[in-house]
């Protein structure tokens, strides 16, 4: 059953706070962004393990990559827009060049902050981190994937860019399990007569979107391309066989996901591709909802893009 009131982030926290009790080396660090990140009981319980730096993100990124260089799992959290902007030479040099097993933690991600604006909106992260050499790109789309990976990466450390969004989402996986596996893309449904592929929170208004297209006799393969780097292109090739794509993600247009598969599908087999993302403009204030809503990021609007292909 769906639970709205629990977020990816705190989710990641229950599963930290799970690992911490008998990984000693498990410690995390935050920009004064532990209530934000929701891993205030994670201070109070481990505050031995618990570092604040303030409003210092290239701090933040320097210490996490000085404490797994010290052999610790660092986990650095900060909201994904001053992450991925106010510290990116650090996270270049001192954690991906570096090869330093740092878990970039970047919360509240894509229009999560909805009303704040363009200042605190996070739409060039995913182009940003996977142009960066040595470190992997996960976006999970549920509580459950976001668990997954938390397990995957304490347990394989390795530099990592984790972007989740920061309201409670619908469960993707409703069984509780994701099957994730790093670098290799999710099928949510199976299908021949187009494919969309999602990343993040955009996971689950494909998952509807297909729902609402096999109610018609549509059968449209839905895939949760989780890890953007390194990028399952085996599974976007097989897809090629279905002649169309749509591509959703909370990101801009230019160097995310659909730049991505475009890529791909223009040097295997030329397929139609239709992008769906946040276009070259200052964003609309609103809640995520509206937001996608005014973007055709919808369930409705990609099923709709889906039944005007069929009819041509």
């Amino acid at each position: 059953m769906n639970d709205l009131h629990i977020s990816n982030r705190q989710s990641i926290c229950d599963t930290l706070l799970e690992l911490a009790e008998h990984d000693l080396d498990i410690v995390v660090l935050t920009s004064d962004s532990r209530g934000s990140a929701s891993l205030t009981a994670f201070g109070e319980r481990f505050p031995q393990r618990h570092v604040e730096v303030g409003i210092a993100e290239q701090n933040l990124v320097g210490m996490a990559a000085g404490l797994a260089g010290m052999g610790k799992k660092p986990v650095a959290a900060s909201p994904a827009c001053f992450l991925s902007m106010r510290a990116i030479e650090q996270i270049k040099i001192d954690v991906a060049y570096s090869q330093l097993p740092v878990v970039l933690y970047g919360i509240s991600g894509g229009v999560s902050y909805g009303a704040l604006g363009m200042s605190h909106h996070s739409l060039q992260d995913i182009a940003t981190m996977c142009a960066i050499p040595g470190i992997d790109v996960v976006l999970p789309a549920d509580r459950f994937e976001s668990q997954a990976v938390i397990r995957e990466v304490m347990a394989n450390p390795r530099p990592l860019y984790l972007r989740v969004g920061r309201n409670p989402v619908e469960d993707v996986f409703e069984d509780g399990v994701s099957h994730y596996v790093p670098g290799k893309a999710t099928v949510i449904r199976e299908g021949m007569d187009a494919c969309i592929i999602a990343t993040g929170e955009m996971v689950y208004y494909a998952k509807q979107a297909g729902e609402l297209l096999a109610a018609e006799g549509i059968q449209v393969r839905v895939l949760n391309m989780h890890t953007l780097k390194p990028l399952d292109e085996e599974a976007i090739r097989a897809a090629c066989a279905t002649g169309f794509f749509v591509t959703m993600e909370e990101h801009s247009i230019f160097g995310g996901l659909g730049s991505m598969v475009c890529r791909i599908v223009s040097e295997y087999n030329p397929t139609p591709v239709r992008v769906l993302a946040i276009p070259d403009e200052t964003v609309v204030a609103g809640k995520s909802a509206e937001v996608f809503a005014h973007y055709g990021l919808t369930a409705e609007q990609t099923a709709q893009i889906i039944r005007e292909r069929k009819s041509t």
